[in-house]
């Protein structure tokens, strides 16, 4: 058997219209489909996709993900995300293993990595 790749992940969201702005509008993410009924809206985030599925259970809300978000430049990214008012729980800290990380949140609360990827 072949192994398995990651071809999506999900992230919880209760404030749909406002998530799917943020994540298109303000991260960039080219929106591929939004099933406004279903509460579920599909992003092209490179070879894996990200989609946000709505929910009513508050405790799949507002909590680190695990998912790394892939920059060139790091500090630009920062930059311009904090100018647009993102959140961060950490600015661009270097990490005992030599690389460098930021955390961000989304309206939401979500907690993603920011990762130059070449660390």
């Amino acid at each position: 058997m072949q192994a398995p790749k990651v071809g999506y992940v999900n992230v919880f969201v209760t404030r749909f219209d406002e998530a799917v702005r943020f994540y298109a509008d303000v991260l960039g993410l080219p929106l591929r489909m939004r099933e406004d009924q279903f509460g579920y809206a599909s992003f092209d985030a490179g070879p894996v996709s990200m989609a946000l599925a709505e929910t009513d259970d508050a405790s799949q809300v507002g909590r680190h993900t695990g998912i790394g978000l892939i920059v060139d430049d790091i500090d630009a990214a920062y930059e311009e995300l904090k100018a647009k008012g993102v959140v961060f729980d950490m600015p661009p800290t270097k990490q005992p293993w030599g690389g460098t990380l930021a955390l961000l949140r989304d309206p939401e609360g979500n907690v993603f990595y920011l990762d130059p990827g070449h660390s």
